[in-house]
């Protein structure tokens, strides 16, 4: 059942693509496929007939096998790389549209996610297991890693690529419908590899621009004594030294920035959903949710402080 798991209707399927380049991979694989399946019924009918039938039904034995073994296999399968070579230009094609530069870091067991300034301003706005694209316009998609080699694979809207220590890779992603898809890391990387997903939202263009302005605002202020404490909480218990909170005094770039983590779907990418309940599971207990985790468990937090963080973060939208 794993080996389908890409092809299941749904959210992350290779099946039903929702971009240019997830659709003309799916053409590639299923001509490849086609191609492979009446090669292989032409060889076994060939193989059975010469089973049953008599050797001078056979005439010019050399021709056979100069024709069927060298000059039909070098015909097709030149003509199938030809055509292989052409769809890879295609997923590198921006069709003169200037696109969209995203760089992706991969960590054991989560993805950092930067929006570099397109202007001259230099900002760069992090965030963390999740994309938002444009719809319809094409995004580069910079990947490297920050400890051994991941995968980043989004398969209704592109194909893989890997991400290596000190090397950036390149791709294009052309998000063509709305929605929200699913990606995944396509490389083993360790305990918690299955436990590596993230999110693609692809919004209409004036959508995009409103969720990237209010990504680029510090955290909102607190909405009551319970936020504050939580607020407070979480700075007191030494959560800044690790993560970036904007407006806030907690700077740490060990760990996802949570500037407005509560309006990411998930949790842990994609183990958890987000919500109050879970952030605090997860706080508590990170190492028995996700063991091996870079993240410690907090199980000193007394029973009002971790609600309350739990509530100030899940506020951070």
């Amino acid at each position: 059942m794993g080996l389908l798991a890409a092809c299941e209707r749904g959210p992350q399927s290779a099946l039903h693509p929702a971009g240019r380049n997830a659709d003309a991979i799916l053409d590639l694989t299923l001509i490849l496929v086609a191609g492979g399946g009446v090669i292989f019924l032409f060889v076994m009918a060939l193989a059975g007939y010469a089973v049953i039938a008599r050797p001078e039904r056979f005439p010019g034995g050399r021709a056979w096998i100069i024709g069927g073994g060298l000059v039909f296999p070098i015909v097709t399968l030149t003509a199938l790389q030809v055509y292989e070579f052409a769809v890879a230009r295609q997923l590198s094609d921006t069709g003169g549209v200037e696109p969209l530069r995203i760089e992706v870091t991969g960590y054991m067991w989560w993805w950092e996610v930067r929006y570099p300034d397109q202007g001259e301003g230099g900002e760069v706005l992090r965030t963390a297991n999740r994309l938002v694209i444009p719809a319809g316009r094409p995004v580069e998609v910079v990947v490297t890693a920050a400890d051994v080699i991941h995968s980043f694979w989004v398969p209704s809207l592109g194909g893989k690529m890997d991400m290596i220590p000190g090397h950036e890779n390149r791709l294009i992603l052309v998000g063509e419908r709305p929605g929200t898809y699913r990606g995944q890391c396509a490389e083993y990387c360790g305990a918690q590899h299955a436990l590596m997903a993230f999110d693609v939202v692809v919004e209409p263009p004036d959508r995009f621009e409103a969720w990237l302005a209010a990504e680029r605002r510090p955290a909102a202020e607190p909405d009551g004594p319970q936020q504050a404490a939580g607020r407070d909480a979480f700075l007191r218990a030494g959560c800044g030294s690790c993560h970036t909170v904007r407006g806030t005094p907690a700077n740490g770039a060990a760990g996802p920035d949570l500037t407005h983590v509560g309006g990411r779907g998930a949790l842990a990418a994609g183990t958890l959903p987000n919500t109050p309940e879970a952030l605090a599971g997860w706080i508590a207990g990170s190492q028995h949710i996700k063991p091996e985790n870079r993240m410690p468990s907090f199980p000193i937090l007394g029973g009002d402080d971790l609600h309350a963080i739990a509530v100030w973060l899940e506020s951070l939208k």
